[in-house]
């Protein structure tokens, strides 16, 4: 299997705020994370033409529309962040995550708005993909008396 390498530019940012992200949300990207081969774990937001990359520090959202070069090195425009840094400041793994949105354009506060309602859908239908190509059997159990002999 070979590898492929994506760049991705980090523009200046415009604005940063705090915020909390459902518990379920956050839980669904780090167990992706986990269960990945990688670092990073690409989900595409088809809905909204973007793609998230979720890694330890933070989960970024690109345009896939959007291509820049700098210093001959061509890549896509990180337009939103949303830094996790503060994650290890929760007390349950139900409570809600703070996290840091980081904006690099003035559109931010509306895509931060857009992802809530489209990034959730793009890990159902990133997950369902996974379970197809996985394979996966489904598992039984058998429960029976134990009797030593």
């Amino acid at each position: 299997m070979g590898v492929t390498t994506e760049t991705f530019f980090r523009p200046a940012e415009t604005a940063r705020e705090r915020v909390n992200l459902p518990a379920s949300l956050f839980n669904r990207c780090l167990l992706l994370l986990n269960r990945a081969d990688s670092r990073h774990v690409f989900i595409p937001v088809r809905s909204m033409q973007y793609q998230a990359i979720i890694d330890e520090a933070e989960i970024i959202f690109v345009d896939n529309q959007g291509y820049a070069v700098s210093e001959g090195q061509g890549g896509r425009l990180i337009v939103l962040a949303w830094d996790v840094a503060l994650r290890s400041t929760r007390d349950s793994l139900t409570a809600p995550v703070p996290i840091e949105i980081v904006y690099y354009n003035s559109d931010g506060h509306e895509i931060h708005r857009r992802l809530m309602s489209e990034f959730p859908k793009a890990l159902d239908r990133y997950e369902e993909k996974q379970k197809a190509a996985s394979g996966e059997k489904s598992l039984t159990a058998a429960v029976l008396p134990f009797r030593p002999s």
